[in-house]
């Protein structure tokens, strides 16, 4: 119970510390405790009042006396298996200032007046780990109950947070349900953080909506912008009004997933060219070629070395995937440049027309690409698809969200630390 701790015999040993967060301010506990009919393990506190006067809730006037009041009781914060209640009485003051009969506020207790903020924040740590079922179950409270006191908890969160000022942006879509149905989640990547989710599509449109809420002055900060290749991410950003100034930059992933598309079609053309005994090398192998080789297991890197032994166009194939993936590691973009073109020179006489168009689709969006070279510009890369895979276990850990303010909490709250 925060300062409290409560004995067998029912006494209670206070400790007071300067500063404490756990006080009552303007109560003080009984050295008793109650039990509650029916629930054996839940235990009520009472609190007695320690100052006169009454604030009004509304404008804070403080004056003494009150209009009427009540005894009230509130759920705290659990002191080990055992369920705390406070008791205490709440008062309403015919304000002076508001000239009307106001409540008093305390601001130890939650917008739900029946529960302390404390709670409020247990209730929220919990429900970062574990589904809202088994938390209205651990609390014997109503599952809706339990959702709208972890909405509160994720409130205080971006609250203390406070307002995003980024300066690199990572741009993606997420499909929230079936039927081609979008959201755009937008990350700060210096604070590894998401900042925005919103918009009713993944549009142009849509997107402008994050600039206006971000504002003219904080848009402008942006250096550095991290998208895929889908266009009106880059027009929105790109208009006077927004971030013209930041330099666009192509995800990794993204373009590496291309390459293993034109990889995984040179193996079912190879695939289709064979016959009997020859395909089995290839029967199967598809993400055997397209994982990395470090993430293969002892048979599956066996299989590997037999299935690049035995077909020569896709042991060329797969070398080629993972030379171009140093692209990444150079730091000037005249030696980037040069690797490309040489790269791209390679596939001369080999005959594989996927990576010959994937060349050419490199070769348009270049810039996309140059912009990692410079120093300033080496951010993580793989964040934005990691905040997609979390958002996905967040799903899939509800079977599916249909309140989509609940989802936007959830996934703005997901990297901030706990209170």
């Amino acid at each position: 119970l925060g300062g409290l701790e409560i004995w067998h015999d029912g006494r209670m040993h206070i400790h007071r510390h300067l500063g404490d967060p756990d006080r009552f301010l303007g109560l003080r506990p009984t050295p008793t405790v109650q039990g509650l009919f029916g629930d054996p393990k839940a235990r009520i506190v009472c609190l007695q009042r320690r100052r006169k006067k009454t604030a009004c809730g509304t404008c804070g006037h403080s004056q003494r006396g009150w209009y009427d009041r009540k005894i009230r009781r509130v759920r705290d914060r659990p002191c080990g298996d055992t369920r705390i209640y406070l008791a205490l009485e709440m008062r309403r003051v015919d304000c002076k200032m508001c000239g009307t009969v106001k409540q008093e506020t305390l601001e130890w207790l939650a917008d739900n007046p029946f529960y302390t903020k404390r709670f409020v924040f247990f209730v929220g740590r919990r429900c970062r780990a574990m589904p809202i079922t088994d938390v209205a179950e651990e609390t014997r409270l109503g599952w809706k109950t339990i959702k709208a006191l972890e909405q509160e908890y994720m409130r205080e969160q971006l609250r203390r947070a406070g307002k995003p000022a980024p300066k690199v942006i990572g741009i993606d879509e997420i499909s929230i349900r079936k039927g081609h149905t979008y959201r755009i989640v937008v990350s700060d990547l210096e604070k590894r953080r998401p900042i925005w989710f919103g918009g009713k599509d993944r549009s142009e449109a849509s997107m402008d909506e994050f600039y206006k809420l971000l504002g003219p002055t904080r848009s402008k900060r942006i250096r550095l912008a991290v998208m895929d290749r889908w266009k009106p991410f880059r027009h929105s950003t790109l208009k006077p009004e927004h971030a013209s100034q930041a330099a666009i930059l192509f995800d990794k992933f993204h373009v590496l997933r291309h390459l293993g598309e034109a990889l995984d079609t040179v193996r079912k053309t190879e695939y289709t060219r064979l016959t009997g005994k020859d395909r089995c090398f290839i029967k199967g192998q598809k993400y055997t070629l397209l994982s990395h080789p470090e993430n293969l297991k002892p048979d599956g890197r066996r299989r590997l070395r037999l299935l690049l032994k035995a077909n020569r166009r896709l042991n060329t194939a797969y070398l080629l995937k993972e030379e171009f993936g140093t692209l990444w590691d150079y730091r000037r973009e005249s030696w980037a440049r040069r690797f490309f073109e040489t790269w791209r020179e390679s596939l001369e006489w080999q005959r594989l027309t996927p990576y010959e168009k994937f060349a050419e689709m490199i070769d348009r969006h270049w810039d996309g690409l140059a912009a990692y070279c410079k120093p300033e510009n080496k951010v993580a890369l793989g964040f934005v698809e990691g905040v997609n895979n979390k958002i996905h276990v967040i799903q899939r850990r509800s079977y599916g969200l249909r309140d989509e303010e609940y989802l936007r909490l959830k996934i703005l709250t997901c990297m901030l630390d706990p209170i």
